[in-house]
């Protein structure tokens, strides 16, 4: 009979991959982003996904060849007349069909994209200077 004492807990704390691992693992994200019949786009939203602020469209291919996992975005064209007025707290990518790649945070610093401002105003343009996805080293 096993007691509690008898087992060993074995706790990862951090997960590294080697670079073709990273290129694999970007390319796998990068080729999902364009599938489908069109390029892939951002969607700006306020807190939970609740309203959606802006919808920019990513060129088809949307990203370049991986380096080390990591992967800059080719020209994003811009949303010129924002949806809804609020504040960017999460972005979602998406494919041309709607499947939801990944998502992530919005702010002004500390976020997964960062911005100038997190307020968007109704009717405004709003633009993606530089993209850069990078796998998890």
């Amino acid at each position: 009979c096993l007691s509690i004492t008898d087992y060993i807990l074995i706790k990862i704390m951090a997960i590294t991959h080697s670079t073709p691992i990273r290129n694999a693992i970007a390319t796998a994200v990068l080729t999902a982003i364009d599938a489908g019949t069109g390029a892939g786009v951002v969607k700006i939203f306020t807190s939970g996904f609740t309203t959606l602020l802006a919808t920019l469209t990513f060129s088809d291919p949307a990203f370049g060849t991986p380096v080390t996992g990591t992967a800059t975005a080719a020209a994003i064209t811009q949303d010129s007349s924002a949806d809804n007025s609020g504040t960017a707290a999460v972005f979602r990518v998406e494919d041309s069909a709607g499947n939801i790649i990944f998502s992530g945070t919005v702010g002004t610093s500390g976020a997964d994209m960062i911005v100038a401002t997190t307020s968007i105003a109704a009717g405004q343009p709003v633009t993606i200077t530089s993209f850069v996805y990078a796998a998890s080293p």
